[in-house]
C-alpha cells in the first residue's frame, strides 16, 4: 500500500494503551484514521494543498487542537482530546511517554451501523429522522459565532477565491474524472451567479447570515443513534467554515442527491428554511449545492494521486468523483432532476447483471420486468415459468400490463426524484417511447443502454441460467431465437454495450457514457 512506517507501525495492538483485538485503518486525502472497537485515533497527512497546510508537526498539533475545540460545538461527547504518538523501545505508540513524533485526535467510536451514509445505503433514514437533523443545524446556526471580521467572508471577492481555486485545482483531472464540457459548464454557471448576485450577497453579509458553522455537513458526518451527532467539522482554513449558512446545509442537501434521495434533500431543505426563517434558501441553494458537488469531485479525485491509496480504492474514488461532478453540472444547469435508464437487450445479454451492478455502484433503483411479471401472477419472483414463447404469462396482453406496470411504479420514483433503471428486453420501439415520454414529463434525464453478446456466449448464460434456482428470468436459448426475429432495431438515441468482457470494465464504460457529459 506504500504506508510511511510510522503508519504500518500503529497498526500493531501493542501501540495501543487498551491493546484492542482489532484495528482498522482507513484513510481520507488529509487523514489516517485508526479504528479500534472503542476509539478512533486521527493522524493528520503531512500534505499541503494550498487550502491547508498539515507539512510541520507543529501545525499539525494546532490543527489537531482547533479540531477537538470546534467539534465539541455540536458533539461534545465524542470528542475526548489530542494525545501523542511517541516512540518507545524504538517503536511507535499512541499516549506513551518517549519522544513526540506526531499528534492525533482521540474520539469514541460511534457505531458504524448508525451512521448516516450507511442507514442511507440501507433505507432507514425517515423524514422525521432528516427533520431532527434540519432543527438541529437551525439552532447551530442561530447560535453559530458572527461578527465584522466573520461577514468579509461573506464577500464576493472571498466567494470568487473559493470557486477559482476549485477550477485551478481540478484543471488536471480533465478526462480523468471530469469532462471539458462538465468544467466548462459549471465555471460558466458559477462565474455568472456571482457576477450577477452582488445584492443578495451583500444582503447576507449584513443580515448575519454569515457564520462560524461546519463546513463539511454531510452524511458520513452525522450519527443517528440515541440523538443525532454531526461531527468532523473544518477546522483547517476559516475561508471554508465561515461562511453562508445557506453554504453550509447545501453540502448535506447534495449528499442525499448523491445518494439518489432527493425526496430527503427537498423535505431537509424545506425544514430547515421553515425552522430557520431563512427565505433565501432557495435562490441560493443550486448555487451552493454545485459549489459543494465540484469540492467533493475534486477532493475525491485528489486521492487518485496519492501513492499510499490501494488501486482498488482508487478505482472507486475516480467512480465517485465522476459522479459529483455529473451532479454538479445538473445544479448548473437548472437544479437537481432525477435520470432514468433503460437496460435493454435480447434475453441472455446480460441486462440483468449490468442493472444491479450499475445500479450498486451509483445508488439507483431497478424496476425489473421479470420481477414485475411475477408479482403480477402472483408467481414466487424465484420461480420459473418455462412457457412456450408468446404463451402464458408471456402473452402480449400480459406483456403490456408489465410495460404498463413498469411505467406507473417508474412514474412514482421519478416524480418523487429518485434515479432509477429499468430493466426489460424492450424489443418494441412503443415500450421505450412510453419511457422516454415519461422522462420528458418528469423533467428527467434519460439514456439507453442495449446490451448485446454473440450467440455462442448467450447459449452459454442460458443453458447454465435454466438449471440454476431463485433466479427470476426464465429465458431459454429458444425463447431467444424467437425474441431476434420481432426484435425492433433501436433508432433512438442510445449506448450498445458488449457483455462478455469483465463486469467492472463494463460498469466503468456505462458510467461513463451516462456521467461523461
Amino acid at each position: 500500500m506504500g504506508l510511511p512506517p510510522l503508519i504500518q507501525s500503529l497498526l500493531r495492538p501493542s501501540a495501543y494503551p487498551d491493546s484492542p483485538d482489532t484495528i482498522e485503518l482507513r484513510q481520507t486525502h488529509i487523514s489516517y484514521l485508526f479504528f479500534t472497537p472503542r476509539y478512533v485515533y486521527k493522524i493528520k497527512k503531512p500534505v499541503d494543498f494550498g487550502f491547508l497546510d498539515f507539512t510541520t508537526l507543529e501545525k499539525r498539533r494546532f490543527f489537531c487542537h482547533q479540531e477537538i475545540v470546534l467539534n465539541k460545538r455540536l458533539s461534545p461527547e465524542i470528542y475526548i482530546g489530542v494525545v501523542e504518538v511517541n516512540t518507545e523501545n524504538d517503536e511507535f505508540i499512541f499516549e506513551g511517554k518517549g519522544n513526540i513524533v506526531e499528534y492525533a485526535v482521540k474520539m469514541k467510536r460511534l457505531p458504524s451501523d448508525k451512521m448516516m451514509d450507511n442507514m442511507l445505503k440501507t433505507g432507514r433514514v425517515t423524514e422525521s429522522t432528516i427533520t431532527q437533523i434540519a432543527d438541529a443545524i437551525a439552532a447551530f446556526h442561530k447560535n453559530a459565532e458572527t461578527n465584522s471580521d466573520i461577514s468579509k467572508f461573506g464577500r464576493l471577492s472571498v466567494i470568487e477565491k473559493n470557486t477559482e481555486e476549485n477550477f485551478n485545482q481540478t484543471h488536471g483531472f480533465i478526462g480523468r474524472t471530469i469532462t471539458q464540457t462538465q468544467f466548462d459548464t459549471v465555471k460558466n454557471y458559477t462565474q455568472n451567479f456571482l457576477k450577477t448576485r452582488h445584492g443578495l450577497f451583500m444582503r447576507r453579509m449584513e443580515q448575519g447570515f454569515i457564520k462560524d458553522c461546519h463546513g463539511d455537513i454531510h452524511s458520513e458526518h452525522i450519527c443517528i443513534a440515541n440523538g443525532i451527532y454531526i461531527f468532523d467539522c473544518i477546522e483547517f482554513n476559516e475561508r471554508f467554515r465561515y461562511s453562508d449558512t445557506v453554504a453550509d446545509i447545501a453540502f448535506l442537501a447534495m449528499d442525499l442527491d448523491f445518494y439518489n434521495r432527493h425526496d430527503l434533500s427537498k423535505t431537509f431543505c424545506n425544514a430547515y428554511a421553515q425552522i430557520s426563517q431563512d427565505k433565501d434558501v432557495k435562490e441560493l441553494l443550486d448555487f451552493y449545492t454545485c459549489y459543494r458537488a465540484y469540492v467533493r469531485g475534486k477532493v475525491e479525485g485528489f486521492k487518485i494521486n496519492q501513492k499510499e491509496v490501494p488501486t482498488e480504492e482508487k478505482e472507486i474514488v475516480t467512480l465517485k468523483a465522476k459522479k459529483y461532478f455529473h451532479l454538479a453540472r445538473l445544479y448548473a444547469t437548472g437544479g437537481f432532476r432525477p435520470c432514468l435508464i433503460l437496460l435493454c437487450g435480447l434475453t441472455g445479454t446480460g441486462k440483468t447483471t449490468i442493472a444491479n451492478a450499475l445500479a450498486t455502484e451509483v445508488d439507483m433503483k431497478v424496476i425489473s420486468s421479470d420481477i414485475a411479471r411475477k408479482k403480477l401472477s402472483h408467481i414466487p419472483t424465484s420461480e420459473h415459468r418455462f412457457e412456450e414463447f408468446g404463451k402464458g404469462i408471456y402473452t402480449e396482453e400480459f406483456t403490456e400490463k408489465t410495460y404498463s406496470e413498469m411505467i406507473k411504479q417508474a412514474e412514482f420514483f421519478l416524480k418523487k426524484g429518485v434515479s432509477l433503471i429499468l430493466d426489460a428486453t424492450f424489443q418494441k420501439s412503443k415500450h421505450r417511447q412510453a419511457a422516454a415520454e415519461l422522462a420528458k414529463k418528469i423533467g428527467a434525464e434519460f439514456h439507453i443502454i442495449e446490451c448485446t453478446a454473440s450467440d455462442d456466449i448467450i447459449r452459454q448464460r442460458l443453458e447454465k441460467r435454466a438449471k440454476e434456482e431463485g433466479i427470476a428470468s426464465d429465458g431459454r436459448w429458444e425463447i431467444y431465437e424467437k425474441q431476434k426475429e420481432s426484435y425492433e432495431q433501436i433508432q433512438e438515441s442510445h449506448i450498445t454495450i458488449e457483455t462478455s468482457s469483465d463486469i467492472d470494465m463494463i460498469k466503468h464504460l456505462a458510467i461513463d457514457k451516462i456521467f461523461g457529459h
